[in-house]
């Protein structure tokens, strides 16, 4: 299968659990292709005010992963712009991957990961499965882990 993995990854800990996801789907015998949503100059968070540079295309794959972090609660302004502005994604599989700092999923990933599974699936996605990864120090690696699984095997 054809999977594309599209992340925004403002400090780096998205980008690290999409390298990981991307290495187990190459393992299982996918031909993956990860990609970065970018802006223009560079953001700092908070910042409502901005140009995405790079908006990868996600019409050649047969299933995608779409990854991002949690910023004040929700999901990062900068990748709910990119989902509302992306083509349809009628007929594709996506898995959602959210990033969040805190160390329960109701302490915004939950609301996050309802915000992007919405506007995947107002743009047609049917969605396979969902990961949250809890950065915190004590359950960074249980939850990377278990995210890297459940993402990998919804393909």
């Amino acid at each position: 299968m054809n999977i594309g993995i599209v992340v925004y990854s403002q400090t780096g800990n998205t980008q690290s659990v999409a390298e990981k996801l991307k290495v187990k789907l190459d393992e299982a015998g996918h031909s993956v292709l990860l990609e970065n949503v970018t802006v223009v100059g560079g953001r700092k968070q908070g910042d409502r005010s901005f140009q995405l540079e790079a908006t990868p295309d996600l019409g050649g794959y047969d299933a995608v992963v779409v990854g991002s972090s949690v910023e004040a609660f929700s999901l990062s302004p900068v990748f709910s712009r990119y989902l509302a502005e992306i083509g349809s994604l009628q007929g594709k599989q996506v898995a959602c991957l959210v990033t969040q700092q805190f160390p329960y999923p109701w302490m915004g990933g939950n609301r996050a990961m309802r915000q992007m599974r919405k506007l995947c699936e107002s743009k047609g996605a049917s969605v396979c499965g969902t990961a949250i990864v809890n950065w915190a120090k004590s359950r960074r690696e249980s939850t990377t882990g278990e995210a890297v699984k459940r993402l990998a095997g919804s393909f």
